[in-house]
């Protein structure tokens, strides 16, 4: 009777962890999987205070096939309206959309204040989500562009590497620790490095998303077909070359991104493009769309 009693007050208590755990970090229930559909959501307090933003938002979503958005924060986002934030959130949690913080920089790999800075607004991030319960972010999505300055432009100039990658293992180190997933945005040239410089960015996040721009234009007298060819092959030319030498099983997954100047009214045709082109491919993340605020307008 004992033993019984001993087995059965176990199970309770291993039955207990995991539902505080549960409640505690809820995002670990909402970890992204493959496929991914991503939406960048820019200017959110436009978004916030808009008729149905909400509700508008979760139908957009549903209808593009979306199951995550980035939903930026800006430096002045304490003084949010957060019961908007958190019904936002609410709504999208509902309808089983993930909600990932969107956080930018152009010098955060340069450390010092500027990374300083960036980590600040990963803690403003981690402080809202002990205040908000479920209607909390499930991940913290970077765009830090060292690229943007011109010291960093050409085509094989990866200086700023070993900074992004520093500053990538420093909001990790804030984020996952608190149940939440991390993702970067990547221009390609990172992915046109030498095995070493791919290994430290791959290995650096879990996830990251390839900005795949400039393939295509509305007007430049392809057809759809012709168009969908070169992105498939693009897409795959750059998965390969992405992993190209490299076993470890810990690297990160990638997503492709589009946006809407480079296939107008085409855009989510070409998306769907991605996951049938990349779909057996164990490195593909899924894709994502820039952005919302395109539909806005």
């Amino acid at each position: 009777m004992s033993v019984l009693y001993s087995s059965a007050r176990t199970c309770l208590l291993v039955l207990c962890t995991v539902l505080i755990g549960a409640v505690a970090y809820p995002s670990a229930s909402r970890a992204a999987t493959a496929p991914a559909h991503g939406l960048w959501v820019w200017k959110s307090r436009v978004v916030l205070h808009a008729p149905q933003d909400a509700q508008s938002l979760r139908d957009f979503c549903h209808s593009e096939d979306i199951n995550e958005i980035y939903l930026s924060v800006s430096e002045e986002a304490n003084k949010f309206d957060e019961q908007a934030l958190g019904h936002l959130i609410d709504v999208l949690h509902n309808a089983k959309i993930r909600v990932e913080a969107l956080i930018s920089s152009t010098t955060a790999d340069a450390g010092g204040q500027s990374r300083i800075k960036l980590l600040e607004r990963v803690r403003m991030i981690l402080r809202f989500n002990q205040r908000h319960g479920a209607d909390q972010f499930d991940g913290i999505h970077l765009d830090v562009e060292p690229q943007q300055r011109p010291k960093n432009k050409g085509e094989g100039n990866l200086r700023f590497l070993p900074g992004l990658v520093d500053t990538y293992h420093a909001v990790r180190a804030l984020a996952e620790p608190r149940g939440l997933t991390v993702n970067a945005d990547i221009q390609s040239k990172l992915l046109k490095g030498d095995a070493a410089q791919r290994r430290a960015l791959l290995s650096s996040l879990p996830r990251v998303t390839l900005m795949l721009y400039e393939l295509s234009s509305p007007d430049d007298g392809k057809s759809v077909e012709e168009k969908a060819e070169k992105l498939r092959e693009s897409s795959q030319r750059m998965l390969g070359m992405a992993y190209q030498g490299l076993e470890d099983p810990n690297l990160a997954k990638l997503a492709v991104a589009l946006r809407t100047p480079d296939y107008g009214k085409l855009l989510a045709q070409m998306l769907h493009t991605l996951d049938e082109a990349n779909a057996t491919n164990p490195h593909y993340l899924g894709w994502a769309r820039h952005s919302y605020n395109d539909v806005l307008k």
